[in-house]
């Protein structure tokens, strides 16, 4: 499966600038921009797909976070999952994100032992380029259902709903100053370099993950992972006993936050959808946003009460980027003509190349889930 992250890089790439274009030059969010431009039932299904899909993926991210902390210490996995969602919850409401990323992204750095796993266990690196420029693919509906997996654990609505909303909240901040064609070029270059450098990390980090799984798990024929236990067990040869303590940083590092970037991108589609003012920079405390907040509330508590199903976190966790993979399609085909018409962007639409390669991701996609569905 190495070949599928190094296709979906430009084509993630591409649709994350669109994104973040529409929300820069708009200076709205993607919900807004949607129920300006298009038919109601647009707008609705758009935001019902996206509501649902975030609260799906927060439940298996709490899921995943609390099934990390009890393989590390013991306990209840369900009492793990209620304490993670109300942490994500609280912080969410009353610190602000910048501050709250600020310390959480170190632990993310825990993934970096997927990279070290890999240069580890001296590969044949031939072997390794063969496999990524000809793969040898089983045929199937199999296959197809983890391409789509693959496809929407990268390229996500919720990315999409996020990066417009923060392009709109900095471009809020900054209302004041004039906005001549040269800074308009420039925070359009900054754009396109800040999501390159972005995707590109987020694509080599799955890119080693992928590898280092193989080059143990599947080498040693552990073929079927159910549980967190053994899919920590990638990082043995790198961590010996450290194995679970670096598997569940990474684990709980990357879902604390996920789970506030999928409440948020939530909560911003459905207030622009119902006309409410969603920021985060609102303040609860004085009475503000709280439809947004309550948007942020509700996604949160779903997911925590979705914790409490039989389905184990890694099946969770398969199964929301399966969904993501699915409503992508529609959402980026409204993203697409949104960002080309001239009514919306004004001189700003988008140009030929990138408008090729948003309206090729979104083929790409569209033919993968179509091929998915027909060999059910």
């Amino acid at each position: 499966m190495l070949w599928t992250v190094v296709i979906t890089l430009p084509l993630m790439v591409a649709i994350q600038i669109v994104g973040a274009r529409i929300g820069f030059v708009t200076r709205r969010g993607l919900a807004a921009n949607i129920k300006e431009s298009f038919p109601r039932w647009v707008l609705l299904t758009v935001v019902g797909m996206l509501l649902l899909a975030n609260t799906l993926n927060v439940a298996a991210d709490i899921a995943a976070m609390a099934e990390a902390l009890r393989l590390l210490v013991g306990g209840s996995a369900h009492v793990y999952a209620v304490t993670f969602g109300l942490l994500c919850l609280v912080l969410q409401v009353f610190l602000p994100y910048q501050t709250y990323v600020r310390w959480l992204k170190w632990l993310t750095l825990a993934l970096l032992a997927y990279v070290a796993v890999a240069f580890s266990l001296h590969l044949d690196w031939r072997q390794v380029a063969r496999a990524i420029v000809h793969p040898q693919l089983p045929g199937g509906h199999e296959v197809l259902l983890v391409v789509v997996a693959v496809f929407g654990t990268t390229i996500s609505p919720y990315l999409f709903f996020w990066q417009a909303a923060q392009e709109m909240e900095d471009t809020q901040a900054d209302r004041d100053d004039p906005r001549t064609a040269a800074t308009v070029r420039r925070h359009l270059r900054r754009i396109k370099a800040d999501t390159i450098t972005g995707m590109t990390f987020s694509n080599l980090i799955a890119f080693f993950i992928i590898l280092s799984t193989a080059a143990t798990l599947h080498a040693a024929g552990v073929n079927d992972i159910q549980t967190s236990a053994q899919a920590a067990e990638a990082l043995r040869p790198l961590a010996g006993d450290l194995t679970f303590v670096l598997f569940s940083l990474g684990i709980i590092g990357t879902g604390m936050l996920a789970v506030p970037v999928l409440a948020g991108s939530a909560a911003y589609a459905v207030a622009e959808a119902a006309g409410w003012r969603g920021s985060l920079s609102l303040r609860l405390d004085r009475g503000e946003g709280r439809g947004f907040y309550g948007v942020i509330a509700a996604a949160t508590v779903g997911g925590v009460i979705l914790c409490f199903t039989p389905t184990d976190p890694v099946k969770e966790l398969f199964w929301s980027a399966v969904l993501n993979g699915v409503i992508a399609v529609p959402i980026m085909a409204v993203m697409m003509l949104l960002a080309s018409r001239r009514a919306t962007m004004g001189e700003q639409v988008i140009g030929k190349r990138l408008c090729w390669l948003g309206w090729g991701a979104t083929g790409v996609m569209a033919l993968t889930v179509i091929a998915m569905f027909a060999t059910l």
